[in-house]
């Protein structure tokens, strides 16, 4: 979305941003803790990393070698400030867009605000860390810091000291001998692990927060920005995953809708050709450049009948899911998550369990129809003999819970209105007449004008396309 050398300037907001005065700092932590000296026995006020909302200093806790993240002075209100800009120009921005967007743009905005305001609550970090770190017990592919509750506060956390190479950092894993390969798959596999098993997950892995120690163990730094998944959104995430194990295009777009993020009205088989190379791209295959552009073409035609959507409880799933990527192929330019997650899968039982309720779905969806076989026919026999022997009667209510037969008639008389007022200012200035007499006309005119445009803009929820997103109405619409 930006060019790389703003990336690279970028970059350095994730541990690099200058702290601020330790005179300031200190007046945070001591506000939440007390005297620095009573807390602990040794305290750098050098920081050793700053980030936008806080920044960490090392010391020294009943013995141990602790890291302390401190919220940066003032912060809080800064944050206040932005959100309160980003709600008040959002109603604007939705307005002069479409529906697809402003859904996606509302719910990235409530998000963005909500996981500004959980990042800045160290109380809620503590409590995620802890959480995470319990379902990782006794595995040593993985670092959590442990945490000093006596030490800690909503304005400070004080946590284990866990030095490690950064994990972007390749001349020094290389250096150290660190299978970069096998280091990406644990890495893909810790966050499948957090996202479809655990359902709560660390959501901020860019390279600022993931070190690595000399076993190749990954250290996880700040969970201010971390998520929860439910168990129903866990289910299609694992349906979503297999489709792709399975290459199975029909299942995917299934997925995706159950989820949320494409609109039932979507082309299928426009959508189903862009996965396919979306598949192909991410195991890295070669791709014909005339495919990419005939499907861009396409898709550009038809972007806003089925447009990609953004769900509220998606929006941290699918960062995490871009960032991680991003670090497993800077680990590992030939990296394959999809092999990746096609094992581990396999591995867990998912691949099985999916295609068994699949099978018992299929199942039960027969014994139904075997039902309706014998149940159908009298009753259609009854409904013919009504036709035959004209008894059968029609009862038609015509529900307007919406008021949409009321809402076009009002465009039909506004429309008339507007017809008639142009037209007439239009004759009169025509025949030479005073201008002011049109401009009057077309002054009264203005304001229908304005109310015509804003009901259409209206969205009308009764009037809705009928959904083309199962199987069966795709092989119907292939035979017409």
């Amino acid at each position: 979305m930006v060019p790389p050398e703003y990336i690279d300037v970028l970059a350095s907001l994730q541990d690099e941003v200058p702290p601020a005065d330790w005179p300031e700092a200190k007046e945070v932590l001591e506000d939440e803790l007390g005297p620095v000296e009573e807390t602990f026995e040794e305290f750098d006020t050098d920081a050793i990393s700053g980030a936008s909302l806080g920044q960490v200093y090392r010391a020294v806790h009943e013995g141990e070698q602790v890291a302390v993240k401190v919220r940066r002075p003032g912060i809080v209100p800064l944050v206040n400030a932005d959100l309160r800009v980003i709600r008040w120009s959002l109603p604007v921005i939705v307005f002069l867009t479409d529906e697809s967007s402003s859904f996606s743009l509302s719910n990235l905005a409530e998000e963005f605000s909500k996981t500004m305001r959980e990042e800045m609550d160290y109380g809620r970090e503590r409590a995620m860390l802890e959480e995470i770190d319990e379902n990782f017990a006794g595995d040593e592919e993985i670092r959590i810091p442990d945490t000093h509750a006596d030490a800690s506060g909503d304005s400070v956390l004080t946590m284990e000291y866990l030095p490690g190479t950064k994990i972007n950092d390749i001349e020094e894993l290389d250096a150290k001998g660190i299978d970069r390969t096998e280091l990406a798959t644990r890495l893909q596999r810790i966050y499948l692990q957090m996202i479809i098993e655990d359902g709560v997950f660390h959501a901020d892995p860019h390279p600022g927060n993931l070190a690595v120690d000399d076993e190749g163990a990954v250290i996880f730094y700040d969970f201010g920005m971390s998520g929860r998944v439910d168990p129903y959104v866990q289910e299609k995430i694992v349906e979503f995953y297999v489709a792709i194990a399975e290459k199975d295009t029909d299942a995917i777009l299934d997925a995706l809708v159950d989820m949320g993020t494409l609109s039932p009205e979507a082309d299928r088989e426009v959508m189903g050709r862009v996965m396919e190379l979306a598949i192909q791209d991410a195991r890295g295959e070669e791709i014909e450049q005339y495919r990419v552009q005939q499907i861009i073409e396409q898709v550009e035609g038809t972007i806003y009948e089925f447009p990609l959507r953004l769900p509220r409880n998606l929006a941290l799933v699918l960062r995490v899911a871009t960032v991680v990527e991003g670090v497993c192929v800077t680990l590992d330019p030939d990296f394959d998550f999809i092999s990746v997650a096609t094992d581990y899968l396999t591995e867990q039982g998912y691949r099985e369990q999916t295609a068994r309720r699949i099978a018992s779905e299929a199942a039960d969806q027969a014994q139904e129809t075997a039902g309706a076989l014998v149940s159908v026919p009298p009753k259609l026999d009854r409904v013919l003999d009504g036709l035959e022997d004209e008894s059968l009667t029609v009862n038609i209510n015509v529900e307007d819970d919406n008021d949409v037969l009321r809402n076009l008639a009002k465009r039909l008389i506004l429309g008339i209105f507007v017809a008639a007022g142009v037209l007439s200012a239009a004759l009169i200035y025509a025949f030479g007449q005073d201008w002011r007499v049109s401009a009057g006309i077309l002054a009264v005119t203005a304001p229908i004008v304005v109310t015509l445009w804003r009901s259409f803009r209206r969205k009308q929820r009764s009037i809705r396309a009928t959904p083309q997103f199962t199987r069966q109405s795709m092989r119907e619409r292939e035979q017409d």
